[in-house]
């Protein structure tokens, strides 16, 4: 979709990584759980879709789709668009899915 969220995807699988700490270092099976650890602690990466499967807005909501506080919920359309003229009702739906208010001020870049 051309936008920065790929980057974030990236900073913020980087970040889960390298926060790992496996109880056994020197294991062979030391990575057994480390998926699980990226999982709860990257943020959650979806991308609505029109029924042919075409991108429409991207988002990212905090860790297991759960509000902490001061986590800088970010919505793009392609390209770093604002969606919300076309897609706010999707996007209504997508936060009552997840118990979290995505009105267009609080989520970046559109309430800077």
């Amino acid at each position: 979709m051309n936008h920065t969220v790929e980057k974030y995807f990236r900073n913020e699988r980087e970040k889960a990584l390298q926060s790992w700490r496996p109880e056994r270092p020197n294991a062979i099976e030391r990575d057994i759980g480390l998926e699980a650890h990226v999982r709860r602690e990257m943020p959650v990466f979806l991308t609505l879709r029109d029924r042919e499967g075409n991108a429409l807005a991207t988002a990212m909501l905090p860790p297991g789709g759960k509000d902490r506080g001061r986590f800088r919920i970010i919505i793009v359309a392609a390209s770093n668009a604002d969606p919300y003229p076309e897609q706010e009702a999707a996007i209504a739906a997508l936060g009552a899915h997840f118990g979290l208010t995505l009105d267009r001020h609080r989520c970046f870049p559109y309430g800077r």
